[in-house]
């Protein structure tokens, strides 16, 4: 951890930041994993809100 002491004697404390990478393209694979988990979510949120409805 990175530390200053300014004149005053208080002490900043630094995080450590990560290294910076750049983000690879989805394959086809992952895609279509995340158009899986996307109308998953779809279909939870829309029966809650018709549960909502039908209870209220």
């Amino acid at each position: 951890m990175y530390t200053t002491i300014n004149e005053s004697g208080i002490l900043n404390n630094y995080a450590n930041e990560p290294k910076m990478y750049c983000a690879n393209y989805p394959n086809k694979e992952e895609q279509r994993q995340y158009a899986v988990q996307g109308a998953f979510a779809i279909l939870v949120v829309t029966t809650l809100i018709l549960v909502t409805l039908s209870v209220s």
